[in-house]
């Protein structure tokens, strides 16, 4: 076989692993590739080659070979929690902290003792090298096998889908359903930690974008109560998992499941407002910051509605008339300029500005020419008086470099993200970045008449901004919001699976449109006609009251 393997030819002469091919290159630090990309799919590295190939190594320091050495953890850390508590339930839940948080459900109380030993346990199997086998089952397998396991949610799950094959995979006997790809045997996931936070803990890992090391716990209050709000949303719409949402589908009571969650939104942003009104004539100026496709837009507009019942008059000021001249814009590594960069806004001129309001000045509004690339005067006056606020939205809101010449007590800010509510079952869990991907994929068809693979091909771009301008800062909010609405992938559903199935094996992005399809997969749809024309999802979808179509 002639396989190029990361532009290293190689001559194999039989049918061999994909792992062994990687053993016979020169590529160093093997066990940093998680996978491997073949004609646009992703493989597994135990899986056998007989023909001539390119292969693309997926190494775990990129966003796809994170995923899997995280989910590969999940399995070790499945096998130690089934072994050394049988009766209890294993609840892979959400990101928080570095790292992702996790309970154990059925079990009265979680000790250091009892952390020490999942984590010695999950050593144990790391140092074993036991291989992590794919299996792949029709319905009927899949179901005696996991019979008798205690998260019954997944075999519901199973029942409620089309029959076809499914993945098993199996690490020294025991078994479990993930809906990702695998390491091909333990010894390749060296490095984690777990950090007790009651009533569960935290499953740390090397991170995205980062060094292979572990970062350690940070807490995170803030955001770990916004993400932790959306049990006590589940109690109140009697949803905790797709299984539940999708029987609400069925029975097509999904009509009262949008009011009750739009409801709570409009509560939600309403007690901002208030707090923001209490901190009158202080809060001068209102920060709103978020990663893409948080539904900043949208929330800025409710939150001025909301304001204007308080009494008060909001004004806002779009960041993005204050960046610099195009041919002044920063440029990033690779010399393409990088509009997301802090450095890409005036902020001499910005914080002058408000300033000047802020004292009661006159200040003349500035327009960005997006065709010509440069600032222009827009020959409109603004002067604040005592019950006008400023509103900003941009996602630099948080970095205090944004305003730093205006006093921390004349700021309130605001984090907004969609910070997913519902998970698919125990161990299978929606990334935030998933629902907000979906989310831009949709609103960039819609408004840019841009094609699912396209949004994917700037996706990583976007989520390196993140990293870098956006997430370090979240903790400085004054308050967080969660933009995320329990039904809202399945009317997503509608717009974005016709939009990943033009994505064929000859595209770049075909493993990505397959993963997100397998995720939507999960999910019965709704009907986006009862979604109110006031909510955060009309942002992405179309027809919202807030913005120009």
């Amino acid at each position: 076989m002639n396989i190029n393997l990361d532009g290293e030819k190689l001559k194999i002469i039989e049918k061999s692993s994909i792992e062994a091919i990687i053993a016979e290159s020169k590529i160093e630090n093997e066990k940093d590739v998680m996978a491997v990309i073949i004609d646009n799919e992703v493989y597994d590295l135990n899986e056998k080659l007989d023909r001539d190939a390119e292969i693309e190594t997926v190494k775990i320091n990129s966003e796809l070979g994170n995923r899997i050495y995280r989910r590969s953890l999940f399995l070790v850390l499945a096998k130690a929690v089934y072994e050394l508590f049988p009766d209890s339930i294993l609840k892979i839940e959400i990101s928080i902290s570095n790292g992702i948080y996790c309970e154990l459900e059925n079990k009265s109380s979680l000790s250091k003792s009892d952390l020490n030993k999942i984590k010695e346990r999950m050593e144990e199997i790391i140092a074993a090298d036991y291989k992590i086998k794919k299996h792949k089952l029709k319905k009927a397998e899949v179901l005696e096998i996991i019979k008798n396991e205690n998260c019954t949610f997944r075999r519901e799950l199973i029942k409620q889908q089309d029959n076809g094959n499914y993945i098993l995979y199996e690490l020294d006997g025991y078994y479990d359903y993930f809906y990702y790809n695998m390491v091909p045997s333990t010894s390749y996931l060296r490095e984690f930690d777990l950090h007790l936070r009651i009533p569960g803990f935290v499953l740390l890992f090397p991170k995205f974008f980062s060094s292979k090391q572990v970062p350690k716990f940070i807490e995170q209050p803030k955001l770990a109560n916004v993400f932790l709000e959306h049990e006590r949303l589940g109690k109140i719409l009697g949803i905790s998992n797709v299984v539940e949402l999708n029987q609400v589908v069925e029975e097509k009571n999904y009509n009262e499941l949008i009011r009750i969650a739009e409801a709570l939104h409009e509560k939600k942003i309403a007690g901002i407002a208030d707090r923001i009104k209490s901190g009158m004539p202080r809060n001068k100026i209102i920060l709103i910051a978020g990663p893409t496709s948080s539904g900043k837009t949208t929330f800025t507009h409710r939150l001025s509605t909301q304001l204007k019942i308080n009494g008060l008059r909001p004004v806002q000021i779009s960041v993005d008339n204050y960046f610099v001249n195009r041919a002044n814009t920063p440029l990033d590594k690779n010399g393409e300029p990088d509009f997301e960069s802090i450095k890409a806004i005036n902020l001499e001129l910005f914080n002058e500005h408000l300033l000047k309001l802020i004292q009661g000045e006159e200040v003349e509004l500035l327009k960005f020419n997006f065709e010509e690339g440069v600032r222009e005067k827009s020959g409109k006056f603004l002067q604040l008086e005592d019950d006008q606020p400023i509103l900003i939205e941009g996602i630099h809101g948080l970095n205090d470099k944004m305003t730093e010449v205006i006093p921390q007590d004349l700021k309130f800010k605001i984090y907004i993200s969609a910070l997913t509510q519902l998970n698919i079952d125990c161990h299978n869990r929606i990334p935030t970045t998933d629902t907000r991907l979906i989310r831009r994929i949709v609103r960039d068809n819609q408004y840019r008449g841009l094609s699912a693979a396209k949004t994917l091909n700037l996706w990583r771009g976007v989520r390196k901004g993140e990293e870098k301008n956006i997430f370090p800062y979240q903790e400085n909010a004054d308050v967080m919001f969660n933009s995320a609405l329990i039904y809202e992938l399945s009317v997503l559903k509608n717009y974005v699976e016709p939009l990943l199935k033009q994505i064929d094996k000859t595209n770049k992005n075909y493993y990505q449109a397959q993963r997100l399809l397998e995720i939507l997969s999960s999910f019965k749809a709704i009907p986006d006609k009862e979604v109110p024309f006031t909510s955060i999802l009309r942002e992405f979808t179309g027809m919202s009251v807030f913005r120009e179509e």
